[in-house]
């Protein structure tokens, strides 16, 4: 459930060939596993947006009192379910946040929140509801 700065690759940019994000965002992580083999650590990331996806069923608002407690700015915003990022921690995307050098996160999301997410995640990918997973150490 921590919020970091990333430069998330949404498929649209992929599908054009990009290998990085158009923009540094919030993202939220919601897989962290040690890899057997080589010890290293990977996470998937949900990203925040601005835009909500067509299909209210892959997206869910953030509260107000979050995004306050994140220092997320006042426009409406939504975690997106439809498309995730896999990569290597800490990763070559990572960005610093706009007003404090060298940080990276954001902050947690509540307990139940961060379940919520990814517990939808989780359900979206096995009805197949998940429009893009990027690996993004290729």
């Amino acid at each position: 459930g921590l919020v970091i700065r990333y430069s998330f690759l949404w498929s649209h940019e992929a599908a054009r060939g990009e290998r990085e994000g158009s923009k540094a965002r919030p993202c939220a992580i919601i897989v962290s596993a040690m890899q057997e083999d080589s010890g290293k650590i990977r996470v998937t990331v949900a990203p925040i947006t601005h835009a909500p996806p067509s299909e209210q069923s892959l997206c869910l608002p953030v509260p107000s009192g979050v995004a306050r407690s994140l220092d997320l700015d006042g426009d409406p915003q939504w975690f997106r379910f439809d498309e995730i990022n896999h990569f290597e921690w800490p990763g070559f995307d990572l960005r610093p946040l706009p007003d404090r050098p060298g940080e990276v996160t954001y902050g947690l999301l509540p307990k139940p929140l961060f379940e919520k997410i990814r517990d939808q995640i989780f359900e979206n990918a096995r009805n197949r509801k998940l429009k893009s997973v990027i690996n993004r150490d290729e």
